[in-house]
């Protein structure tokens, strides 16, 4: 009887875990670009405006993390993503415009060609 609750009690707990899991939903903000280069736009000029997007995290403090090796981008002449990771939504709010933004700009700017945004939260 003793063996038959227990193994009741572990089966309830491993049910229930993974639901309450589940349910934990972040409040961070995922900013996902997609870039299409100019034409002639260089390898080593793609590296550095990569590199520009991970000095933006280093200094803008509502970025917790960012991606900048994609491996799989959709849409027809498009190479590269980056994702940044906002704290929350105010943080990318206030991104905009930043003098953050403005300088990773300087490098990014001039070289993309086309890009689009996609903003996604819990």
């Amino acid at each position: 009887m003793k063996r038959l609750l227990f193994t009741l009690f572990a089966a309830a707990a491993l049910t229930v875990a993974p639901i309450h899991a589940a349910a934990k939903k972040p409040a961070s903000v995922m900013h996902v670009i997609t870039i299409k280069w100019k034409e002639g736009t260089t390898p080593e000029q793609i590296a550095g405006a990569l590199k520009g997007a991970e000095t933006v995290a280093n200094t803008y403090k509502g970025i917790t993390r960012i991606w900048t090796r994609a491996i799989k981008v959709q849409g027809a002449g498009y190479t590269h993503a980056i994702v940044m990771e906002f704290r929350d939504e105010k943080a990318l709010k206030d991104y905009t415009d930043s003098p953050a933004q403005k300088e990773w700009y300087k490098i990014y700017l001039p070289l993309r060609g086309e890009s689009t945004t996609h903003d996604i939260t819990n």
